[in-house]
């Protein structure tokens, strides 16, 4: 089963750290193993297969789940959050590429040689431009590989068209988000309190977004939204930084 990185309290390299084992109700502890005799000697009904961490409570304070998830639900049943939201609207995006973009009209042109930076609207930009009208944000952090995988260089040529409507898209390399110690999965946070995280197949397809509204997870991914956005060059700075590289 597949882990899901929490958060960590980690400081140049140390350990401590939580992680989510997916499909089920359990939570990993990455810590300092304990070997001191006096307190092994107090713990009880302990079985052969059992070890023992050290952490610390703040790990465990900011980080650790207090709700068990309901399970991955449609992307179009939260749809609406999109046009409902009362003020803020912020993505994260890590993955190397999405099938939504490949079965586009959009990523066939761009593979034929065609320029699609200044697309007409489509559905999402008239609502970005409909809710930016009104005052409310929407915002992204896109992570991107060194050399630019395909899908992320498609979604690079493509900002254009969303900035120009409100969608404020920025950049960060994936080295500095490992440094940053930033989630490895997608996720939509909404208003700072309702935190949808995406969920994919091995192809890249949306199976559905897993919604929390955890204290711990909507904080956790609060803090990583600052720190990818204090980092993060817009869409046309990181396009001429990346031209410059080839």
């Amino acid at each position: 089963m597949a882990l899901r990185f929490l958060g960590t309290t980690s400081d140049g390299g140390d350990c401590p750290t939580l992680y989510e084992i997916e499909g089920t109700d359990e939570i990993l502890v990455q810590g300092v193993r304990e070997t001191g005799p006096e307190h092994l000697a107090q713990l009880r009904d302990v079985k052969p297969s059992e070890t023992f961490v050290r952490v610390p409570r703040d790990l465990l304070t900011r980080f650790a789940p207090r709700h068990v998830h309901t399970g991955v639900i449609p992307f179009a049943e939260v749809a609406h959050v999109f046009s409902d939201f009362n003020h803020t609207a912020w993505r994260l995006e890590t993955r190397l590429g999405y099938a939504t973009d490949r079965r586009s009209d959009a990523w066939a042109r761009w593979q034929a040689g065609k320029d699609v930076t200044h697309d007409e609207p489509d559905d999402w930009r008239r609502n970005v431009a409909e809710q930016t009208a009104q005052g409310k944000t929407f915002g992204r952090v896109r992570l991107v590989d060194d050399p630019p995988t395909e899908g992320q260089r498609f979604l690079l040529s493509r900002a254009p068209s969303n900035v120009a409507v409100g969608d404020d898209i920025r950049y960060l390399w994936r080295t500095a988000a490992l440094r940053l110690g930033l989630p490895d999965f997608d996720f939509w946070l909404i208003d700072s309190r309702t935190l949808l995280r995406f969920v994919f197949d091995e192809d890249d397809a949306t199976l559905g977004v897993v919604r929390s509204e955890d204290p711990a997870e909507v904080v956790a991914a609060c803090q990583a939204r600052d720190a990818a956005w204090h980092h993060a060059l817009s869409a046309a700075d990181f396009a001429e930084q990346v031209r410059s590289m080839v």
